[in-house]
């Protein structure tokens, strides 16, 4: 009878303290942007859960159900659970009320951040202040909205900070074609630039490259009709040959990558660069140091580069070097590469950008990858944010959670004011946001027999309705 009643005692107690360790991790970091599909109830969930636990405990005590040790040590969890919680809560609304105080260095350093927004009045008012220097056009800005109410939306933000006497918004779009096509709908959902390699196979270079620009044109003309002025694509990254493990849930740089070829790659992507160019659209060569190599993803994971950089100038940054312009940018994204900087990631490297201006010679912009990911967060959003200041990036890019963007902003003002943030490179940053964002969009109509699906269709012998889905089938 003793073993049976063990069983069940056992159980009990695994339960109550898998329980206990579970609302204490969730406590240690409530705002982190895993949590963020909950987060409206979350904060207030920890504290009821914390209470709740705290009472659990003491009725379990008081009727011998607990022994001291245990009540005292599981009191202690739940109890140490609220008040991390509660401290949270109110770091988090005093880093947001200090960052919307009137405060010099938070509009001297507003120039550098590019937020995602879910609230419109919200994200006006820190453009108005100054506190931003752009947005992120995310899929959520645009689901079930048509384009003139979206561009509606911009325009009244680019107005709101014209009237406040502050240069134009930047204003950002992941539109690479193909799986990661964040306009689509209410933008035409258009293949993988990796698609026009494998449609015209056969043609010549010359017409590979014309139907790039081609693409590169039209789809720089629907992003100039919503607003934007700087596109996160093309994707540089060379092919990999490995296949994608179960771990890379986003990142699928195989299922991105225009081809394996780095000349190819270059060419291509320059094509497409200069499309987008005639439409008033910036072009992103993303994510250097390449991810080609990497086998972990950045969104969850640190990764890092091990290939010698004698190999990767002669390779992988080939199609950066070679389809960089100075009206577009680059993306750092969260790799480290051990032979330039073995311990920060190329996002947030001074010896990275050194090399990319000194160099290099490039004078276009430099971004972080989205600063919410795993590779980065995990390393503390504070050191992330204020070390990829002093590295001399132009932009910090926060886009999936944009609360994270109070936390980022409080810690620069406070490395501002320690003087931890050098002056140099301040003049020759603002001069690139500025040249950038004072770029118009051009929205002018493409003649009908430019359409790109039209062609892939023509080529592939079906119907253009069903162009894009024999372009993606030709990549696999």
């Amino acid at each position: 009878m003793r073993a049976r009643q063990g069983g069940p005692a056992r159980g009990g107690l695994v339960v109550r303290w898998m329980l206990a360790l579970l609302l204490l991790a969730l406590a240690y970091d409530p705002r982190t942007p895993y949590l963020l599909a909950v987060r409206e109830v979350l904060t207030a969930g920890l504290l009821v859960a914390a209470t709740l636990g705290v009472a659990a405990v003491c009725m379990g005590f008081a009727r011998d159900r607990l022994g001291r040790f245990e009540a005292a040590a599981l009191g202690t969890c739940c109890a140490l659970a609220g008040l991390l919680t509660l401290g949270d809560m109110l770091v988090a609304r005093a880093q947001r009320e200090a960052v919307l105080a009137p405060d010099v260095e938070a509009s001297r350093l507003g120039h550098h951040f590019i937020v995602g927004y879910h609230d419109f009045d919200e994200v006006a008012r820190l453009a108005e202040r100054g506190l931003i220097g752009g947005i992120y056009l995310a899929r959520r800005n645009v689901r079930g909205r048509d384009l003139a109410t979206v561009r509606a939306e911009v325009d009244a933000l680019q107005a709101r900070r014209a009237a406040a006497g502050w240069p134009p918004l930047l204003v950002l779009a992941d539109q690479e074609g193909g799986r990661v096509a964040h306009m689509s709908p209410p933008l035409s959902a258009m293949p993988a630039l990796s698609a026009l390699v494998a449609a015209s196979s056969g043609d010549g270079f010359d017409t590979l490259l014309e139907r790039a620009r081609a693409y590169g044109a039209r789809q720089g003309r629907e992003l100039a009709s919503l607003g934007v002025n700087l596109n996160l694509g093309p994707v540089v990254d060379l092919r990999p040959e490995r296949q994608t493990t179960m771990l890379d849930t986003h990142t699928r740089i195989g299922q991105r990558a225009i081809a394996a070829d780095p000349v190819v790659v270059a060419r291509v992507a320059a094509a497409y660069a200069e499309g987008l160019a005639e439409r008033g659209v910036g072009a992103t060569l993303k994510h250097f140091p390449g991810l080609a190599g990497v086998h972990t993803d950045t969104h969850h994971f640190s990764a890092r580069l091990e290939t010698p950089p004698t190999h990767l100038e002669a390779h992988d940054w080939l199609p950066f070097r070679l389809a960089a312009r100075s009206d577009g940018a680059i993306m750092l994204g969260h790799v480290v590469v051990p032979g330039i900087d073995p311990q920060r990631p190329a996002s947030l490297s001074k010896a990275v950008v050194e090399m990319l201006r000194q160099t290099w010679g490039f004078d276009g912009l430099l971004l972080t990858d989205d600063l919410n990911m795993g590779a980065v967060y995990r390393r503390g959003l504070c050191r992330a944010a204020v070390d990829a200041l002093r590295a001399g990036v132009d932009l910090l890019l926060i886009s999936y959670d944009p609360q994270q963007y109070y936390r980022a902003m409080h810690c620069a003002v406070a490395a501002e004011r320690a003087g931890l943030l050098d002056d140099a490179w301040r003049a020759s940053s603002r001069r690139r946001i500025g040249i950038a964002a004072a770029r118009a969009p051009v929205v002018q109509p493409l003649p009908e027999t430019a359409r790109l699906d039209d062609t892939l269709a023509l080529r592939a012998g079906v119907r253009p309705a069903a162009a894009a889905e024999v372009a993606l089938r030709a990549t696999r």
